[in-house]
């Protein structure tokens, strides 16, 4: 064998096996990769990077304690009713919590529900006048921030911007109809007497809009 051929070949001996060590190298690699990578099930609690703001969690730990909230500050409808026809401005100031446009003020009552018309009912209340309309609702749909706002004890600069603070009053909403609405047959209330604590933002006087955080059928 020639010189040059032998030297060809031992090139071609070295270029392999520098190609297999490269293989070898970047298989290691990728083994060493596969063991510190974790799998994440989409939805998973671990599908949530820390300190983004996670709106079912949210609904979870908050809801409770709007709920005890709402109930401690809760006024007798009929009372209620009265002091607003009496002197709004001090209605609010004595029973609401400032929201912008109008107070929300926390509400108990005992009512004969009526007809409902996509899952809102109008209740007959002793006490509050024919002039005054109430209504709850009860779902699928529960619409307003009534529940984020109503014990002032949540407030927009608790959040990163105005979408977090949307989804707070969302998810509030979320886990009261998982929490309580959930337990009922919402759709077979009519002519039920019913005990409820709630609230409602106080817009019209005459038209009471109530999102319950508790709802009892007799």
């Amino acid at each position: 064998m020639s010189s040059q051929s032998y030297i060809a070949k031992k090139g071609r001996k070295q270029s392999n096996m520098g190609r297999i060590v490269a293989s070898a190298a970047v298989l290691i690699v990728l083994a060493a990769m596969a063991l510190d990578t974790k799998v994440i099930k989409i939805g998973s609690s671990d599908d949530v990077k820390a300190g983004v703001f996670s709106a079912a969690d949210y609904g979870a730990t908050e809801f409770p304690k709007v709920k005890a909230g709402v109930e401690e500050r809760a006024v007798d409808a009929a009372t209620l009713a009265a002091a607003i026809a009496s002197d709004r401005p001090a209605a609010e100031k004595t029973y609401g919590v400032s929201a912008g446009t109008g107070a929300v003020m926390s509400v108990k009552l005992t009512g004969v529900f009526g007809e409902a018309k996509s899952g809102i009912y109008d209740v007959k209340v002793e006490g509050i006048p024919d002039t005054v309309r109430v209504r709850v609702q009860t779902g699928p749909a529960i619409n307003g921030t009534e529940l984020r706002d109503a014990t002032g004890t949540i407030a927009f600069g608790q959040f990163t911007n105005q979408i977090e603070y949307q989804d707070a009053g969302s998810a509030l909403n979320n886990q009261l109809k998982q929490d309580v609405l959930a337990q009922i047959d919402t759709s077979q209330l009519t002519g039920k007497t019913v005990s409820i604590i709630g609230a409602f933002k106080l817009i019209n006087p005459k038209n009471w809009l109530i999102t319950p955080v508790r709802l009892d059928v007799q």
